[in-house]
């Protein structure tokens, strides 16, 4: 077992790593690892927060789904979270989820034990962990009787939620990060195969449905010709596609791709749906009213039959005329569902068992390094064109020196690629009997082969960083883009495009210069005018004013995710005290450790960042407040101490004496929050909570201290008020981060 530092350290790492491929892949559709890396990267930060509970935090990635929406279009709240799914990549897995089902249902003598929170996963995300020894060593005949499943095929594109009103779409919406989406309705409203208008005399008055929008291989292969012809940009594989399909400005090039809808469920529905108890029966009624439905649906009798389904969809797999990564169990009784229950982000009554990557082989003509956010130095390999699972394939990722020696992967060399998950190929081993005379040995370089900074490898971790920081170029358009984000500074129009054109041009060579850009500079740019350029320059103007929290996390220091800005933010109180405080004092703050304390010693020790900091502390203004020595001194009735250059109050006697200081005023208590607020968003109250100690989960439990119920609550507050859970409103609220806040 890892101690809790060593713990905190990598589970920090795991969920920046992981939080950069959420946004790649669901935000940029622009995935740089394959399926199998992501999830083995999920898989042990679940491992991690299982060993250690006290190191899960609200805005873990296993407490969430997906990434958060675009800019690009107007945001949606969806009704009901749309949840992702758990993954199983073998017939012990599939068998260790069926006996959970079977054991939360008491259709196993003797019950079993309850699953724990980590049993969950995304579909992108992954999950699929692993059991105890016992379980995994369970190889009893299944006892009777078998639960009841559906066999759906596992469609890889994008999630869709569309609603019906009276038998009438009114909107389209994607997944987003599984509480908020894109509208892309008016994209929606040119597939074919979406129905404008339900069929049937009496449609329901609201019918949400869910589905999945894909690009079947043949409409794939045509338009990628087509896009050949007039020299203009292929793309990798349908899911892309699809997804860049679906999220054009233009509904025009929307109309003009080959899309197409297969629904698989429902969300928010009313009463009138009078929707039968089985899924089966549900998409046999959605079928009734002209929703397309996979004609590969089948009902399952016990485990077994889910296998043997698999397997067989396996062998069709090549000839269903689009992509499916795997296929979906889920349990077939509606009301059953309710009993086995879900966790924040995936239901339990549900498991993607996914169909192994696909492999090609190749021959290995280059290796470039590419530098990405947070400086890491990745190898890529420069490939002979190959067709891997119907794509052509001309680079792929060798991660990292470490794998490269552990494959001795080198130029020349005949490489097998994989497409694992469809998404980005990898070099997974190399052909030794076909290696050319001559090669040698691939070594990272010890410097930024684009800023020339120091490449340098943190100890315990396998990534090659570029030390430039803020001012490597490479760096600096995702680092204006973290800083610009919603949960940053929130500059409202300044996009990912626009980013790439300030930076090109030259009016932007770090994030202070966001807050010197002019109207008339700006009206210039391509796509801009004068109407956009005053509104870019107002939404900069707004940002202006902000949080410690929101600052420091948009300062993008690595192993720095939100929750931790808050905690440093409410522990120091100011920016001063944060840049003068030491490793030791660093670690003072709960769920900082060692890894975390150096991540931000080393970000402020920078000169070159802390000019920018500099920089930015002169056009941003956020209130500040006491450090938590000052004030945990003024209420045991001890010495403060005196205060030190840049605002950081010097030891208490407290702290000289080794007594240990008090935990945070709401540490321990868990939150839902649920409703509309009026005095602050729910993400505010979201980080003010956190910085006082607060757990901020998604879902109600027996477990839950407080909810939050602001206006339009929804079902959370019935569940709540079922198990007796503590209700406060907003008032409520108020007066708590008032009192705790106050000590």
């Amino acid at each position: 077992m890892s101690g809790p530092g060593d713990a905190g350290g990598r589970a920090g790492t795991l969920r920046e790593a992981i939080r950069r491929h959420d946004h790649r892949y669901y935000v940029l559709d622009d995935p740089e690892v394959p399926d199998h890396e992501y999830d083995a990267l999920m898989r042990e930060l679940e491992a991690l927060e299982e060993e250690h509970p006290g190191l899960v935090t609200a805005d873990s990635p296993t407490q969430r789904v997906g990434a958060a929406p675009s800019a690009s279009f107007p945001e949606v709240v969806h009704r009901v979270p749309m949840l992702s799914l758990a993954n199983a990549f073998d017939e012990g897995e599939v068998r260790a989820f069926d006996r959970r089902i079977r054991e939360r249902l008491g259709a196993q003598e003797g019950g079993g034990q309850q699953g724990s929170a980590e049993e969950g996963g995304g579909a992108r995300q992954g999950s699929g962990r692993q059991q105890d020894s016992a379980e995994e060593g369970d190889a009893r005949q299944d006892p009777e009787p078998a639960v009841e499943y559906t066999g759906e095929v596992k469609i890889d594109g994008l999630a869709i939620s569309l609603v019906y009103e009276n038998g009438r779409l009114v909107r389209g919406a994607t997944r987003g990060d599984g509480a908020r989406g894109e509208d892309v309705t008016a994209n929606v409203r040119t597939i074919r195969t979406v129905p404008l208008r339900l069929l049937g005399d009496a449609p329901p008055a609201l019918l949400e449905v869910r589905g999945e929008i894909f690009m079947p291989r043949a409409g794939f292969e045509k338009m990628n010709d087509a896009q050949r012809e007039r020299g203009e940009r292929t793309y990798v594989n349908p899911r892309n596609a699809a997804a860049g399909a679906l999220r054009q400005l233009d509904p025009a090039v929307t109309a003009s791709r080959p899309l197409s809808l297969h629904c698989h469920g429902t969300g928010a529905v009313s009463d009138d749906a009078a929707l039968p108890p089985r899924h089966s029966d549900v998409l046999d009624a959605l079928a009734s009213w002209g929703l397309p439905v996979s004609p590969h649906t089948r009902v399952l009798d016990g485990v077994d039959a889910c296998l043997d389904y698999h397997a067989g969809m396996g062998r069709r797999r090549d000839s269903l005329g689009y992509d499916i990564d795997g296929v979906v169990f889920k349990l077939n009784d509606l009301r059953a569902r309710e009993v086995v229950g879900q966790v924040s982000r995936a239901p339990r009554w549900a498991v993607a068992y996914k169909y192994p990557a696909q492999e090609a082989r190749t021959r290995l003509v280059g290796i470039d390094v590419q530098v990405g956010r947070t400086g890491t130095l990745t190898p890529v390999a420069r490939l002979e064109p190959v067709v891997v699972g119907g794509a052509t394939v001309t680079n792929a990722t060798l991660h990292n020196q470490d794998e490269i020696d552990r494959k001795d992967v080198r130029v020349g060399d005949t490489v097998w690629v994989r497409r694992a998950g469809d998404v980005i190929p990898e070099v997974i081993r190399i052909d030794p009997e076909r290696r050319p005379e001559g090669t040698e040995p691939f070594r990272l370089p010890g410097r930024c082969p684009v800023c020339g900074s120091e490449a340098a490898r943190a100890e315990g971790e396998v990534a090659l960083r570029c030390t430039g920081g803020l001012v490597c170029p490479a760096q600096r358009k995702q680092a204006i883009r973290h800083f610009a984000s919603r949960r940053a500074l929130d500059v409202e129009g300044l996009g990912r495009k626009l980013v790439d054109q300030l930076v090109e041009r030259g009016m932007v060579s770090t994030v202070a210069d966001v807050f010197g850009l002019e109207e008339g500079a700006l009206a210039e740019l391509d796509r801009m005018g004068e109407k956009s350029a005053r509104n870019l320059v107002e939404g900069i103007g707004r940002a202006r004013r902000t949080t410690l929290d929101r600052f420091l996390y948009a300062l993008g220091i690595r192993d720095v995710g939100e929750a931790t800005a808050a905690a440093l933010a409410a522990h120091f109180g100011g920016l001063a005290a944060l840049r003068a405080a030491d490793a030791d004092a660093l670690t003072e703050v709960p769920d900082v450790g060692p890894v975390v304390a150096e991540s931000v010693r080393r970000f402020f020790d920078d000169p070159r960042n802390g000019e920018i900091v500099d920089a930015l502390a002169r056009e941003l203004s956020w209130e500040e407040s006491e450090p938590v020595r000052a004030r945990i001194g003024s209420e045991t009735g001890s010495e403060t101490g005196a205060t030190i250059p840049g605002g950081a109050a010097a030891p208490s006697q407290a702290a000289a004496l080794g007594r240990a200081a008090p935990s945070p005023p709401l540490a321990g208590k868990t939150f839902v929050l649920t409703g509309a607020l009026d005095s602050m968003s729910r993400d505010d109250a979201k980080r003010r909570l956190q910085a006082l100690g607060a757990k901020v989960t998604g879902s109600v439990s027996k477990r839950t201290d407080y909810v939050v119920a602001g206006e339009n609550p929804g079902s959370k507050l019935d569940k709540a008020q079922s198990l007796g859970v503590s209700v406060i409103d907003e008032a409520g609220l108020a007066g708590l981060l008032g009192g705790a806040g106050e000590g």
